[in-house]
Parts: C-alpha cells; structure tokens; sequence
C-alpha cells in the first residue's frame, strides 16, 4: 500500500479550532531574554499559556529557566517548589540545532531516549520508567503533541518535570500508553516577542539532508497587545545511516491577545514525518552472547519498510483576573494523528549476526479531545499567606488500528552483512488494513484541589493537595468492533511537599507524591496456555515516590541534588491467572549543575546514579535483578566559551555518558556502556545590515558504533543502535 495515497482529512471539530485560531488571539507577556552579550541576537521570551506568569525568566548562560511548569501549581521558581524539574531554552535548542525533543533531552542526565516497541516512536526513560511520547504535554494538555516525533520549531521551551506526577498532570498523563510513572515532558509552543522578527534559515547535514525554515513574528495594535507567530520548516534527504531517509514537513501559528484583565492564547500545528527504509531494533536471543553493534553507517533494514505520519492539533487558552488575588482559566487541546508503517525487525539466531526476519504493517488513528478549567488565588489567615488552586480536567481518546503480520517468515538475512529481500507475504491480521476500526476507547475525569502554604516570611513553604480521578476505558476487537472489555476505576491522589530555605541562596525540600497509569488487561495466552481469566481488566497501576533534595543559586551558576525512591506494581501469570503480583523499585540520586560561572563560558551537566530492581517476580526468578533498559549511571558535561577576541565566534562541546544496560530480565544480556562525544561552533556577524547566523556541529565526533537503548517497552529487551558521525550547517539571516 502507498501511504502517500491516503488523504488526511481534519474533522470538522478540528477544522473550528483553526477558524478560532485565525479570528481569536492569544495573550502574551513578554520578559527580557539574558545571555552573553556577544552572542544575543533576537531572542524571544514571552507567555506561553495566556498566564499572567509568563515564563520564567532564563538562568545565567541562558540555556536554561530559572523555574518550569509544575503541572496544576503553575510555573514556580526552581527554589520555591519542592520537586526536581529543568526547562530548557529556545537558546539552547537553537544552539545545538536540536531537531526533535528527543535531541533536546540528551541534555538532561536523568533522562535517556529509548524506541516504542517495533515501531520508531519516540520513548523516554525517566528516572528509569518509560514515558511515551503519547503521554507528552503541549502547553500543559496531554495527548496533542504527534505520537512518533516531533519537531522544534513548534517548542520556545522543553521542561522535564523529574518524578511521580499525578496529582500534577492531570488526568491525561500515563492515560493513553500507561507510561508517565517517572516524570512528566511539557512542550512550550513559541509566542510572539516585543521585537518584530523574519527570520530565514537553511541548512544541510550528513548524506545530503537539505533544510529551510522561515519564522516570522509580529506584535500589533495598542500597546502591541495582539501577536503572531508562523513558523514554517521542511527537513528532507538521506541521513547518515546507508540507504535511510526522511522528511519531515512542519507549520506551526502561534497567536496571542492581551488586556489589563484578560489573555487568550492559540495554536495550530501540521508536522508531517516520513522515514524510508529506517534502521530497525534488533532482537537479542538469550542463548546467544550480546551481540556487538555494527559499523555506525551500517544499515540492516528492508528498501521496503516506512515509516510515516501526519498530525494536526490545536489549543485555545484563557484566564482572566476576577481581581488582584484570583485568576480563572479554561483550555480545550485538539488532535488528529495517522499512522501508516510497514516495519521489519531481526531476530538474531547465532552469534555471527545470523537473524530472522518479521514483518508488521499497521494503519492506526487517534482523535484527542482534552481540556482543563480552573482557578488560582492567594488570600491570608493570621501569619501564613495561602496560594490555593482548583481545578477540573478532562480527557478523550479513541483510537483505530488495524495490523497485518507474518512472525515466521521463513527469510533471514545477518546483522553484519545485510542483504535487500522481498517484502513476504502477510500471515495474520487483525482489522483491516487502511480501513481501521476503533479498538480502544479512553476518558478520563479529575478534580485537584491543593493549597501552598508560606510560613516564616516565606521560608517555609508546605504544600498539600489532592486530586479524585476517574479512569474509563473501553476495548474493542479490530474486526468485529466487539467489546473486548472495560472498566471504570476512581482514585485519590494525594502530595505532600515541603521547601525550607536555609539562607537565601539554599533551599532544602522534601516531597511524597505519586503516579498513575491506566491498568493493563489479561491476554488470552501466555506460553502458549489460555488465561483463565483473560480480558480482565484491572485498577489504575500507582507509583509511590518519596524525595528529598537541596537546591543552590548562587546567581551565576546553580545546582541541585536530590535522593527518590519509587516502587511500581507489575503484572503476570501465576496458575494461568493474570494478575498484579509483581513489583519494582527504582531508586538512586540526581546531580544537576547549570550556568555562567565565568564571563562567556557556559555549563550544563548532570549525573544519576540509579538502583533499579525487581522486587517481586513470577515464581521470584528475577527477583533482586536489575530492570531491563535501566543503567547504574548517566551522566552529561556540556560547555560553551566564548573565543576571546574573535567577537560572535563560540565553541561547544557536549559528553554523554550512559552505563552498561541488561537486556532481559535474569540480566544474562548486557549491552556494554557507551560515551558520545559532540563539538559545535556558533558565529554571528552581520552583512548588509543584516544579522547572520552560522552554526556547524558534529554529533557522535569518533563514529563509534553502539546500542544507544536496550528496551522501552515492559521486560522486551530490544536493541537501537546509536546514530553515526553527523555533520549539520546551518546559516539563519535576520530580515
């Protein structure tokens, strides 16, 4: 099938948010952008959510916010919340020309970027659980953002949020992929700044990849209330993996409005992504040794695979002061998303690379419908000042899918020495293919209320809070439609968190909160035997975690330091019974460091140490062993100087680290650890008035072959092999 023959057709409801994006508008406060002084060009710092906020205002050195979003709290400055989060610049993603959120959080220690299972979506492990990128936020509602990758020219700013999030999040979190236990992802949509902007960009990389961009930005009418912003992108060509290729299509408007009382805020997005015979996982075998990763170039997939999808989403934000003490908002999230993929992965069967081949098509679609209301305020009793926050959400979810496969294709081919095989015919199916039905159907409801309170002239701040939250879901059978189970479970969750600041520049905290996801449902089989009792649905899967930690801002350079510990339930089969039975703990510590500490040099780095375990296993076999993907430590330096002398010239460097992994659960497999190296060069100068930009870079500097990921997906232990050496240029002119 040619999937560029399928037509993406925006639901009418979809179709209205356009319609009010152009007539509406959307508020927007701006702030003053810090940063070397030989580097500035035009930065942009303004609200993001129609909130009186704004955005915090960057850290020293720019590459990072002083403060993030903390779900239901709103932004809160990095010393005043008792939880571990980092935002992440438009500097900083323009600087390493990030292309995707992925290239983003390579940045942050306590996150590494793994692959959904036999697909080639984008996947985070978090503190050692896994996050999908379903369950990423765009302004702070879930489920909008495209499912498999998503593009920076929608995001001014990427805040990770590290840790158990469901009071925070809201009921869309954890609800679509059952992920999100660890920590939350929100994506900043780009706003219009007090500075007109045109801003032309184009580029190329490694295997001949061409690039161009346009990002225009305008403010009009009284007191420059009303803003624009249109960005416009087209990435397309082969990348630096033989024979694989992509394309990647993006169009994103920001708009914005203001008055004394009131803000509104809107987007709308298009990303289209292709990938054409893109490298897939590979499939270790536990008998065998761990395989070696191939030549960082090589490319082991089938001229036939694809992978491609098309999303368009919108937003609508507002809040208005009833006045000086209390604020109200509303926000509704729109999307439309079309999968259509074609994957082959390997299988290995001897240790020379011998390995068989499958085939898995699928055509899936997701329709989001999300929206919060809510309303914050501060009021006083005796001494302590209160800032208190209601709020209502509510998610909707359906998906289509309909698959096509052949597990046993009787073809092999070696991970060393591939060769190009004819597609094989497709076995077993389940729907149609290209006509899919619905075969899941997820709402979610949920009501937080939570009250900040200060003591002590503001130095001890105790927060508490609750939230009531409702999951339903609905299956049903690709072919027939035929209800294939539900359920409908409520739970309360609650926080607790405190900060305690020893002297202004040192804040210690301490927090218990905890995470949830949609539960799982019982197969029909399991080792070939029937499940007494499969379809069975069960409760939401909770994560307890408890944290303490310190903070630092000594103005030019902060950090922190914090210590988690987090226990999550799994299940399995016991006596043909499905169940939850089992657990795992992760645990470990977190080190972050940010800022200028000397004039023109710039750092960004980090360190975790993690202890993630099964505590309770089927028949205890793995009990005690380390969980599957989840290394002992990863760690990041970055830094970038200004060259004295050269006026505009500066240079950066970048080292990644990521411990050895185990690749199946009795932790026989274990994928060796890997170091990265990346160099960079900024220049600015002007020509003809004109501001000009030149950015070269080269990820991956010694080409080292090596898995970058072991696993994403439950205990499935699966190979991604890191990308090769990367060249990118980039030369940007402002008009």
């Amino acid at each position: 099938m040619n999937p560029n023959t399928n037509r993406f057709r925006p639901l009418p409801i979809v179709v209205a948010v356009g319609l009010a994006l152009a007539a509406g508008a959307a508020a927007a406060q701006s702030q003053s952008a810090t940063g070397a002084p030989s580097l500035t060009a035009v930065t942009v710092e303004a609200s993001a959510d129609a909130s009186a906020q704004g955005l915090a205002k960057p850290y020293a050195g720019g590459q990072v916010a002083r403060g993030a979003r903390v779900g239901v709290l709103g932004t809160q400055d990095m010393m005043d919340t008792p939880f571990s989060a980092a935002s992440y610049t438009s500097e900083l993603i323009q600087d390493q020309q990030a292309r995707s959120v992925g290239d983003v959080l390579l940045n942050d220690a306590g996150v590494r970027q793994a692959r959904g299972f036999g697909n080639f979506q984008q996947t985070y492990f978090v503190r050692g659980f896994t996050l999908y990128s379903d369950d990423v936020a765009y302004n702070g509602l879930y489920g909008l953002v495209p499912r498999q990758y998503m593009a920076t020219e929608f995001v001014e700013r990427v805040e990770v949020f590290r840790g158990a999030n469901a009071f925070l999040s809201g009921s869309g979190a954890g609800s679509v992929s059952g992920g999100g236990l660890g920590g939350l992802i929100n994506v900043v949509p780009k706003r219009a700044g007090n500075e007109p902007l045109s801003r032309v960009s184009v580029g190329a990389a490694s295997g001949g990849q061409l690039y161009a961009a346009t990002d225009l930005s305008r403010r009009f009418g009284p007191d420059n209330a009303t803003g624009v912003r249109l960005n416009l992108a087209r990435r397309s060509g082969a990348t630096g993996v033989d024979g694989e290729d992509t394309r990647t299509t993006v169009g994103a408007l920001g708009l914005d409005w203001r008055s004394r009382r009131a803000r509104l805020s809107a987007d709308l997005g298009w990303q289209e992504h292709r990938l054409g015979a893109p490298r897939p996982a590979v499939t270790p075998t536990a008998s065998l040794p761990m395989p070696a990763a191939p030549d960082a170039r090589a490319n082991y997939a089938q001229p036939w695979t694809y992978s491609d999808s098309r999303d368009l989403f919108g937003t609508v934000r507002g809040e208005f002061d009833f006045n000086d003490q209390w604020t109200g908002w509303a926000a509704v999230g729109l999307r439309r998303g079309k999968e259509d993929n074609s994957l082959s992965g390997l299988t290995l069967a001897s240790a020379a690379g011998d390995a068989t081949l499958n085939r898995f098509d699928n055509t899936r679609e997701n329709h989001i419908k999300t929206g919060e209301l809510g309303v914050r305020g501060s009021f006083q009793t005796g001494a302590v000042r209160h800032t208190a926050v209601a709020s209502l959400a509510a998610f909707d979810s359906s998906e289509r899918n309909s698959w096509g496969y052949n597990y046993a294709t009787g073809q092999n081919n070696n991970l060393y020495r591939p060769v190009a095989l004819p597609p094989p015919p497709l076995t077993g199916f389940g729907g149609t293919l290209g006509s899919p039905r619905e075969t899941e159907r997820i709402q979610t409801r949920s009501l937080a209320l939570a009250d900040t309170m200060a003591f002590l002239d503001e130095r001890l701040l105790v927060t508490l809070g609750l939230r009531h939250q409702t999951i339903e879901v609905d299956g049903f059978d690709a072919t027939s439609g035929a209800s294939a189970g539900h359920y409908d479970k409520s739970r309360v969750t609650p926080v607790g968190g405190i900060v305690f600041k020893l002297r202004p520049d040192v804040s210690v905290y301490a927090n218990y909160i905890e995470g949830l996801a949609k539960g799982g449902s019982a197969p029909a089989t399991s080792g070939g035997q029937p499940v007494a009792n499969a379809g069975e649905v069960f409760v939401p899967y909770v994560t307890r975690q408890k944290e303490v930690g310190v903070k630092y801002d000594g103005g030019r350079i902060g950090a922190s330091a914090a210590f988690f510990t987090s226990d999550m339930p799994s299940a399995y089969v016991v006596d043909n019974v499905y169940g939850v039975f089992g657990k795992q703990r992760n645990r470990g510590l977190e080190f972050n460091v940010f800022g200028e500490p000397a004039r023109g040099l710039r750092v960004l780095g980090g360190l975790t140490l993690l202890d993630a375990k099964y505590l309770a296993s089927a028949g205890g076999a793995f009990d005690g062993r380390r969980v599957v993907g989840v290394p002992r430590s990863q760690a990041n330096l970055g830094a970038e100087w200004d060259v004295p002398g050269v006026s505009g010239l500066a240079l950066n460097a970048r080292v990644l680290y990521t411990g050895a992994q185990y690749a199946n659960a009795a932790n026989t497999l274990r994928a060796p650890s890997w170091t990265r190296l990346d160099l960079g060069a900024l220049y600015l100068t002007e020509l003809g008035g004109r501001l000009v930009t030149l950015n070269a870079r080269v990820d991956n500097v010694a080409n080292r072959g090596y898995w970058a990921s072991v696993g994403g997906y439950t205990t499935y232990g699966y190979l991604v092999q890191g990308a090769p050496r990367t060249f990118s240029l980039t030369a940007s002119v402002d008009f």
